[in-house]
């Protein structure tokens, strides 16, 4: 693979050209001149606005997952679709799902389990619900549903896996769970790190659509490897392997073989976590709508092209507001070509590679020569700390406050958070490393609230002073890995008191 170098000013051959997928990011709007921003600091307002773009977007699709994760048996109705879930009524709708009319297929098993129930309440939930974020979500399958395919064709996995993202993360790059998975595949830092991911400060790669797929397909496909079934491996991908392999040994008798139905029987017996069990109910129906959207009511999608783009090395830190500038491109643009540069700049001290439109690499390593190092950067970020004020954090940048509110379009001057990032416009000055601010770790509950409220999956411990985790699985009768798998926990993990627990039956 040849890329264009930024660095060194010797053209390596022709760029590359690939296809990508990305959440999809709307264009930016252009914001109002502001007194007091030359044109590199309105650079840096472009690049705070299209950040907060993004950040809208991906709260709109977590409030979606939300109510998707946290439905509960008790919350669904009888279907309003009249869609019968029971004896003849279930065969005959299998019948008008792939009878002689239907046209899709499928190489997961959607035709045996079409009829259950949580299938079909989830199709109903996917179709009235949640239908405005659902027709986004599909219209993003354009990004990535080619590469994804190739990437599990290569290692002989099932195709239509792609549409876990869907149910995952809504194919949303930037997306974030409450228990901190990232991205499309919404990798835990422990796992995705496990898989090769860089993740640090600077960059994330769970959120890299190209390396976190090939992250989740390896991660699949050992999966597949140690079950023997696809949609074991596919629960297994939510709930870990151990859990699954814990639920088998506890099926009556000794089974001869386990296979996809062994999935259903496990989350019959009600020992999974509720996400869990409607895991891959929710995988078929995403299936079934996604291969056939106009039969569901999914008339008007717009799927969006693949992204195809050329690569440029790039040798320190550079904002991607300035690499827009360069390939004559909107900062929106460069954001969708490159989510892993979690602050919008990249990493000081080391090259990367960063993508750029197609057509652009050698317009942008020829200019990128010509930049003087004092303009690659135009902006840093800043983290609130206890007790700073907006006037305060202007005064330390030499910057007006109206020059901080441009930057920041969201920003509330009166109520600032502590761990809010802010953009702070620095144009012409060459940004020494120690202005760099690490963001601070996120203090959270290590057990998401859809855990706490169900009862039936296992009893709750509040941590108490003191306390550790080998203490409470011992005091619960519970071994620790069984503890720290219930929680998304790992042996690095940290609680503290006040944080709830949810104890696994025994």
């Amino acid at each position: 693979m040849k890329r264009l170098t930024a660095y060194g000013f010797s053209m390596m051959g022709a760029a590359v050209l690939a296809a990508c997928a990305g959440a999809h990011i709307p264009p930016a709007p252009v914001a109002p001149p502001v007194s007091g921003l030359t044109t590199r600091d309105s650079s840096a307002v472009q690049l705070g606005t299209a950040l907060a773009t993004v950040e809208q977007d991906s709260a709109a699709d977590q409030s979606a997952l939300d109510s998707l994760h946290e439905r509960s048996p008790d919350s669904l109705a009888a279907p309003r679709t009249n869609v019968a879930v029971r004896g003849e009524d279930v065969r005959q709708e299998a019948q008008s799902l792939f009878g002689n009319d239907a046209t899709a297929t499928f190489d997961i098993d959607v035709s045996n389990f079409a009829g259950n129930r949580r299938v079909l309440e989830y199709l109903e939930f996917f179709q009235l619900d949640s239908r405005d974020r659902f027709t986004i979500w599909l219209s993003r399958l354009g990004r990535y549903e080619g590469m994804i395919r190739e990437r599990l064709r290569a290692r002989g996995l099932p195709e239509d896996l792609v549409y876990l993202t869907l149910i995952e993360s809504g194919l949303s790059n930037t997306a974030v769970s409450r228990a901190r998975a990232v991205g499309m595949w919404q990798f835990m830092s422990s796992t995705g790190r496990g898989y090769g991911l860089v993740i640090d400060p600077w960059v994330d790669e769970r959120r890299d659509p190209f390396k976190a797929t090939d992250a989740a397909v390896n991660h699949l496909q050992d999966l597949v490897q140690r079950l023997g079934s696809v949609y074991l491996a596919a629960a297994a991908y939510n709930a870990g392997a151990g859990r699954i392999e814990r639920e088998i040994r506890r099926l009556p008798g000794e089974p001869d073989t386990v296979d996809d139905q062994t999935f259903f029987q496990i989350a019959d017996r009600r020992n999974l976590r509720r996400e869990t069990r409607d895991y891959v109910p929710k995988l078929i129906a995403a299936a079934l709508i996604a291969k056939q959207p106009g039969r569901y009511g999914f008339t008007e999608i717009e799927r969006l092209p693949p992204l195809v783009f050329d690569e440029v090395s790039v040798p320190d830190a550079t904002g991607l507001d300035v690499l827009a500038r360069l390939a004559d491109t909107s900062v929106a643009a460069m954001l969708e070509l490159n989510p892993q540069f979690v602050r919008g700049i990249t990493p000081p001290g080391r090259g990367v590679v960063v993508r750029v439109p197609r057509g652009r690499g050698a317009q942008v390593a020829e200019r990128y020569a010509d930049l003087p190092v004092n303009e690659r950067i135009t902006f840093v970020d800043h983290y609130v700390t206890s007790g700073q004020t907006l006037s305060g954090i202007a005064q330390r940048y030499m910057v007006t406050v109206t020059m901080l509110q441009a930057a920041n379009p969201h920003l509330r001057s009166h109520a600032l958070r502590v761990g809010q990032r802010i953009i702070v416009p620095m144009s012409g000055r060459v940004v020494p490393r120690g202005a760099w601010s690490n963001p601070p770790e996120p203090r959270m509950r290590r057990v998401s609230t859809r855990y706490r409220t169900a009862s039936a999956d296992g009893t709750r411990h509040r941590v108490a002073r003191g306390e550790t985790a080998s203490a409470i699985a011992k005091q619960h009768g519970i071994g620790l890995m069984a503890l720290l798998e219930a929680n998304d926990l790992t042996m690095r993990s940290v609680i503290r008191p006040g944080d709830v627990l949810l104890i696994p039956s025994r």
